[in-house]
């Protein structure tokens, strides 16, 4: 996952991409298929495709596209054995603990791997991620994953109690991240663990203000300073172009002259025009012939009435000597318009806790 290339291959892992609700993880190998709602899709299909290009289903009827796993494509696919961190919270926690190639960091738990993928991106790389997880099914799910995915060397995974059992670790790192029921009793080991000589930086992932509580007290207790908490809320718009016909007020409307009234071509409200007015007018601007070869219709055009017409005066103007195209093509340009309008989608995928922050200065001997 950490080595990009431009082409797939057999062996390589290759995520599917049909929607942004169906993103699949695949590894190719020789003989399978992949079977969807999209359609069936062979792995010797996508053999010497690169990343990028879409590839049809045997019917047809439906394609994939290939994109190179990253670990924000992961956290969209992965299998869920816990509830996992989403990239607004790792973006955020990734920046506040200043994690860069080189550092050296512990994770606990390690749950789902979501936040390890990205850690791993970071620190790599020198750096390296000790991650904890007290549950053992879970850790050898999380460590064949890391094998699989090309992280062997960035990251150590442990079965550990760490409330209980601490880290196993001194003056070893700089950054630790907690995701626990109980963070408040690993605060203690989290500072054995911290390189004495340097700036030691700690997160803590809790879903209510009652951890929230505890946990700002033991850190307190414990010596951390600058303790801060956070909130990322994120919102998912859809957007969508959507078409209408302009306000009349806006711009002029061209219509046919004979869908017209002749009261509404003087000026003039409709109450005011006069009988004498109406066929005056009438006299001035004689209907079109049918002939199709007279002088009078081939130089009568469309009228276009100005958009003050509903409310008060207007000024007549005849649009002449123009070709039929052409005024079809203004007719179709002014008769609608388009915007693009945005309304918050009903359900977002993502995983709301408070994080927490403290740095633990430098320790004397």
């Amino acid at each position: 996952m950490n080595v990009y290339k431009n082409t797939v291959g057999y062996g390589d892992h290759v995520l599917f991409y049909t929607t942004p609700e169906v993103v699949q993880m695949v590894k190719v190998t020789p003989a399978k298929v992949v079977r969807n709602r999209f359609g069936e899709f062979r792995h010797s299909d996508v053999v010497g495709k690169p990343y990028g290009a879409k590839v049809s289903s045997t019917n047809g009827r439906g394609y994939v596209t290939l994109l190179f796993p990253t670990p924000e494509l992961w956290t969209l696919c992965l299998p869920h054995r816990t509830q996992i961190l989403y990239f607004p919270d790792i973006s955020f926690v990734t920046s506040y603990l200043e994690l860069k190639p080189g550092v050296k960091m512990i994770e606990s738990g390690t749950g789902s791997g979501s936040f390890s993928h990205s850690i791993a991106r970071s620190i790599a790389p020198t750096g390296k991620l000790y991650s904890f997880e007290y549950h053992q099914e879970r850790a050898e799910c999380a460590r064949k994953e890391f094998e699989e995915h090309g992280f062997t060397d960035l990251v150590v995974v442990e079965c550990r109690d760490v409330c209980k059992d601490g880290f196993g670790l001194e003056d070893a790192v700089t950054a630790v991240f907690l995701d626990l029921p109980a963070p408040w009793e690993a605060v203690p080991a989290a500072k054995k663990a911290f390189k004495r000589n340097r700036i030691g930086r700690i997160c803590s992932f809790s879903p209510n203000i009652e951890q929230v509580s505890r946990t700002c007290i033991a850190l307190h207790e414990a010596g951390f300073r600058e303790i801060k908490m956070f909130e990322c809320l994120l919102r998912h718009y859809e957007l969508k172009t959507v078409s209408f016909k302009p306000i009349p007020a806006a711009q002029p409307v061209v219509v046919s002259r004979e869908k017209l009234h002749p009261r509404q071509l003087v000026e003039g409200s409709w109450d005011e025009v006069s009988e004498e007015a109406v066929k005056a007018y009438e006299a001035a601007h004689p209907p079109p012939s049918n002939d199709s070869e007279s002088p009078a219709a081939q130089s009568q055009g469309e009228t276009v009435i100005d958009s003050d017409t509903v409310n008060g005066p207007s000024t007549l103007v005849v649009a002449a000597n123009e070709d039929e195209n052409g005024m079809r093509n203004r007719k179709r340009k002014l008769a609608l318009s388009s915007t693009i309008m945005s309304r918050p989608k009903r359900e977002a995928k993502t995983h709301t806790a408070y994080l927490m922050f403290g740095i633990l200065p430098p320790q004397r001997e």
